[in-house]
């Protein structure tokens, strides 16, 4: 077979016809309904060797009556004993698997994903931004059984109408895609041959005619659900809110409603995340908030038309984390948490209960994309208990939160304009700590043209926060703005104000895709751009920012060897740059990249870099006194991945960081294992281990003295232990047992204290002053500081060293007993002891970890059971 180019592809056409007769859903399509069609086949392979054929055919069947889709595979293949049968659990795709997208809003952007595992395992994902996002997130109902026989595979689906979204034109055409892998060749062929150097997806997809006269299907469901959960912990004598024992039943109900065939209303009343998988441990000691990714199904879902991403950009950096939405800030921990005396016991609610949340989202026919979402959290009280008189303490207020989305494709996708609002409303209390309102919104832009090969696209967001007097400076001297440091040349604090109002934007220009160029098609791609913060930008009441003041640019650039050549399957040589100001002009940062990536015939993988970091300034590292010059860095990585299509396979990646002038070293090992011992089990053990040195200019605090603010610094020496083990047992496709455990150790330890004196000298040793010996006392937990030597004690600084430890796991029984209906029995165990002792005893890492995180006195167990029966329409 010749291999086309990109120029002379032709889309594709599969006509359907109305299912005439019975068709019973086994796997055979044996029945005689399925004769009305014929079998569409002629796949081109796309990986590895591009354009070439499959090793084996496959071929495909559609019909359709007033309720389904109905599609029939035939995975021919000559070797049906080397079929892979893997599974896994839902959304995984372990070994050999057939798969059809849809494009059934025919926007040349999205699609609806079915993925068919050989041993009945259903992965499905919404497919947006033209095949650059998949998310695996959606779940819909449909139905699947496949068979394997002497000629290879064959399967059989049936997709309800109601779980894909469509005009009411009467005659559609839908752009489809069929996929075939063939596990044990790591082979994917393709109906609709799409070129690699296309850049693109959805967009060059074939068609599917011959749907005529489908009704519209208006999508009910309604899902409620009970909840039993048993609590089982360590007896506190003494302490009222520490039993021993604690259960609760909960109910709670969830749903969905087409308002039309294209637009939905999802809502949830008392939602419970109990069978979700917690989130993993994680310390940082350089003021940046943490980031964890949403794994509760209603915000997940559909979460692709309230995605805004500030920045996005190919080369990444710090900034790509930024959103103007992100849900965990809904039910997360209480702001507030009490002081008590020696005397009290304290019961906290460990996060804000949900109660309720609703949003309306879909594309219409003609281009829109409209999401709005709604969601009010409960007022939150503590209770503190002194001696049997118990009193009640607010810690979170009643909050609104809303997000809507709009956004308009022009020339079936090729331009796109949207914008975003986002609204955070409480209802009083804790005035003097939050925001009474935080408002954010945005306008965004993407063009393309060249067949799509070429883009630019680019934001402009704003935010404003109001609140009281102390509300506001507390956001002016919180971490992300620092407004009071003196060496601030275009801010400063302002007791005063009651708002603030900030703006940012990005712009971004690239090539994704093109003609190849020589025998192994080698690509040039790149993109450069800018991302802006001003300084009173505040995003964090319903977004994520990591910081304000910044002025980002960054280039990233290249080639890319998508075809089979010499002993690789593919290659990727890329180079990045990045620059950064803050809003005065200071320059702040200059770094340079160059990385590789290689995926070889053996399928193994592996990839290097090197960066180099030639100047860099932070303004926050002080925590608000001022900027510090950081040490010039040079760091290198490597990774290997060994052939996982084997029944054992391992990851190893190797990180290390060196200062200039001997200033700092960060050295990271990580390595995963990974065993298929049998068709149904699957278990996988990872191991991190990290070593962070700083010789001198690690934050300890900010001390007053002599009426200036000085900040103390010192050596820091952390080490960071992970383990993370997964097994996942498939009693069946829908009935499956998965486990996941994680203990985890952060031990950073200070020493050689010094305070700033001059944070931006050229050399690094003239930044700091060193303690002079005599000046500086332990008592307990607290230093003790006499820089006079004459006995009396200027200012105090507590220890900074800890040694913490956590042991997180949740063992999950889940059974979909019916198509949309589930049982969750689940048992999860969260123990962070106090470990600090051994920092005293110099207990070694990996004894402290062990002797620590798994002692069961100290643990809370939680037993809980799930279950859910959903009401289909």
């Amino acid at each position: 077979m010749s291999q086309p180019t990109d120029t002379t592809v032709v889309r594709r056409t599969f006509i359907t016809q109305h299912l005439q007769g019975n068709i019973l859903l086994d796997g055979i399509p044996n029945e005689d309904a399925w004769n009305s069609v014929t079998w569409s086949g002629n796949f081109t392979q796309w990986q590895p060797n591009e354009g070439k054929a499959p090793h084996q055919p496959t071929e495909f069947k559609i019909l359709y009556d007033e309720k389904y889709l109905y599609i029939a595979y035939h995975c021919i293949d000559q070797y049906p004993d080397s079929i892979i049968r893997w599974m896994d659990r839902r959304d995984q795709f372990p070994g050999d698997w057939v798969e059809i997208n849809i494009d059934s809003y025919h926007d040349h952007r999205t699609a609806f994903s079915f993925t068919l595992s050989v041993s009945g395992v259903r992965g499905d994902e919404f497919v947006s931004n033209n095949g650059n996002n998949w998310d695996a997130n959606w779940n819909p109902i449909w139905f699947s059984k496949t068979h394997i026989d002497e000629t290879g595979w064959t399967a059989e689906v049936k997709i309800p109408f109601s779980q894909l979204r469509y005009g009411n034109e009467v005659d559609k055409t839908w752009g489809i895609q069929v996929t075939r892998r063939i596990f044990r060749k790591e082979e994917r062929s393709c109906w609709q041959y799409i070129p690699q150097n296309s850049g693109v997806w959805v967009s060059r997809f074939g068609e599917l005619k011959g749907l005529k006269n489908i009704p519209m299907h208006r999508q009910v469901e309604i899902a409620p659900y009970v909840t039993f959960q048993a609590d089982k912990y360590k007896k506190e004598p003494g302490n009222p809110f520490a039993t021993g024992f604690d259960s609760k039943l909960t109910g709670g109900v969830d749903g969905k409603y087409a308002v039309t065939n294209d637009l939905i209303l999802d809502f949830t009343v008392n939602p419970d995340f109990g069978q979700v998988e917690a989130d993993p441990s994680q310390v940082r000691i350089d003021g940046f908030q943490n980031f964890f990714e949403e794994r509760r199904p209603f915000f997940i879902e559909s979460r692709n038309i309230f995605d805004y991403q500030l920045t996005g950009s190919e080369a990444g950096g710090d900034y790509d984390s930024d959103l103007l939405f992100y849900s965990r800030r809904i039910g997360s921990s209480p702001h507030l948490t009490p002081e008590t005396n020696d005397s009290e016991y304290l019961k906290m609610p460990q996060y804000t209960s949900i109660l309720g949340a609703a949003k309306f989202s879909g594309k219409t026919r003609k281009g829109w994309s409209i999401g709005v979402l709604e969601s009010i959290t409960q007022r939150e009280m503590a209770t503190i208990d002194n001696n049997g008189e118990k009193r009640k303490e607010l810690v979170e207020p009643l909050t609104s939160y809303f997000v809507g989305r709009l956004q308009k494709d022009i020339n079936s996708g090729q331009t796109i304009f949207g914008g975003i609002i986002t609204a955070v409303n409480r209802d009083g209390g804790l005035n003097d700590l939050l925001h009474r309102q935080a408002y954010s919104g945005g306008l965004d832009f993407y063009h393309t043209w060249k067949n799509r090969i070429w883009y630019v696209r680019g934001n402009m967001v704003f935010s404003q926060v109001q609140g009281t007097k102390d509300a506001i400076l507390n956001t002016q001297t919180a971490f992300e703005h620092l407004f009071q440091r003196t060496d601030a040349r275009v801010l400063s604090v302002d007791s005063s104000r009651t708002a603030l109002t900030g703006t940012g934007g990005t712009f971004r220009f690239g090539k994704v895709g093109g003609k190849g160029a020589g025998k192994h098609g080698r690509l040039f791609k790149f993109e450069t751009g800018f991302t802006l913060r001003s300084p009173e930008l505040e995003l964090n009441d319903i977004g994520f920012m990591l910081t304000a003041n910044e002025i980002n640019h960054f280039t990233w650039a290249g080639f890319h060897w998508p075809k089979s050549f010499l002993f690789f399957r593919s290659a990727r040589l890329n180079y990045n740059h990045w620059s950064r100001w803050d809003y005065s002009g200071r320059f702040l940062n200059q770094a340079f990249n160059f990385n590789s990536h290689a995926y070889f015939k053996n399928n193994w993988q592996a990839g290097t870099g090197g960066t180099t970091v030639v100047y860099d300034v932070s303004n926050n590292a002080l925590r608000g006194t001022t900027a510090i010059r950081n040490p010039g860095t040079v760091s290198h990585n490597i990774y290997v991945n060994t052939d996982f299509r084997k029944k054992l396979y391992a990851y190893l990646a190797l990180y290390n960081v060196w200062g200039f002038g001997h200033t700092m070293r960060n050295n990271n090992v990580e390595l995963t294992l990974y065993f298929q011992p049998m068709n149904s089990l699957r278990l996988s053990l990872a191991g991190s281990y990290t070593y962070y040195w700083r010789r001198q200019d690690q934050f300890v605090d900010n001390v007053d003295y002599n009426n200036t603010s000085r900040a103390i610094v010192s050596e820091v020496k952390q080490h960071t232990l992970r383990f993370t083990g997964r097994l996942t047992y498939n009693i069946t496709p829908d009935l499956t047992l998965q486990y996941y455990g994680q203990p985890y150790l952060n031990r950073p330890t200070y020493d050689h204290f010094a305070y700033v004196i001059n944070p931006m000298a050229k050399n690094y040793n003239d930044r700091f002053q060193p303690f002079k010996e005599g000046t500086l006392k332990l008592v307990g937990d607290e230093y003790l500081v006499d820089e006079q030597k004459d006995g009396v004690v200027d200012y105090t600084f507590d220890k900074p060293d800890f040694n913490f430890v956590q042991f997180r796991s949740n063992f999950v029984m889940r059974w979909e007993y019916k198509r949309g209906s589930e049982l969750y029995l689940v048992w999860s165990q969260s123990n962070t002891p106090d470990a600090d002792a051994d920092l005293e005893n110099n207990v070694r890492v990996p004894k402290s970890l062990f002797n620590n995180a798994f002692g069961h006195d100290d643990a809370r167990n939680i037993f809980l059971v799930k279950w859910t029966y959903r009401f289909l329409k």
